[in-house]
């Protein structure tokens, strides 16, 4: 069994199934093993967007319950900075999974979700994002624990036709690169398998 050591932050990065959310599930399992005292919450950011999402999510849902059943989830699709600060204590692992749903929540909000950063978006959109960007990073060096952020990288393959999703990506892409800097240790994952790219493995 592979000793897992869990760092004041971590931000764990790759692509569709090559077991990002399952390290940060064991990470949590890991911290809750060392002491009686310790709790992990996870912060999911995924919305039901349709059928597909909703069947998706509640897989998620099941899964995490049976690979981690100490692990507390709270939903919070936009306001992530708020929620990250507000459960995180001393003893307490938070995992956000993930980032990338959550840009994607602020760039295409559900018609009827009640949110006040439809205001802001007077503002250029790019400034817009970089100013959350900027709000998440705060939060993460605020944290009084441990936390563990999952995020997507989408950038690896053929570059998009259309201008949105170029955007997307070119937003992505330096959210990712931000909340590497401000990280003690980020982890590339790939078939499952972890590349530590900074701090110790």
């Amino acid at each position: 069994m592979v000793e897992r050591l869990v760092a004041r932050s971590e931000f764990i990065l790759g692509g569709q199934k090559s077991g990002k959310s399952r390290r940060a599930e064991a990470l949590a399992c890991d911290w809750m093993a060392q002491s009686p005292d310790h709790r992990a919450v996870l912060i999911a950011t995924a919305q039901p967007w349709d059928d597909e999402m909703r069947e998706r999510i509640a897989r998620h849902q099941q899964d995490r319950a049976e690979r981690a059943p100490g692990l507390q989830t709270v939903e919070e699709p936009l306001q992530l900075a708020q929620a990250l600060l507000r459960h995180s204590q001393p003893h307490t692992l938070v995992v956000v999974d993930c980032l990338t749903l959550w840009l994607t929540n602020l760039l295409m909000p559900a018609e009827n979700l009640e949110n006040d950063h439809k205001k802001a978006l007077n503002m250029p959109l790019a400034q817009y994002i970089r100013a959350q960007a900027a709000i998440i990073l705060i939060a993460i060096e605020k944290t009084d624990g441990p936390v563990v952020l999952v995020g997507n990288e989408i950038g690896l393959g053929v570059i998009p036709l259309g201008r949105e999703t170029r955007a997307f990506v070119d937003a992505l892409g330096r959210l990712n690169q931000d909340v590497a800097k401000v990280c003690d240790r980020v982890t590339f994952m790939a078939a499952g398998l972890p590349l530590t790219l900074k701090g110790p493995p």
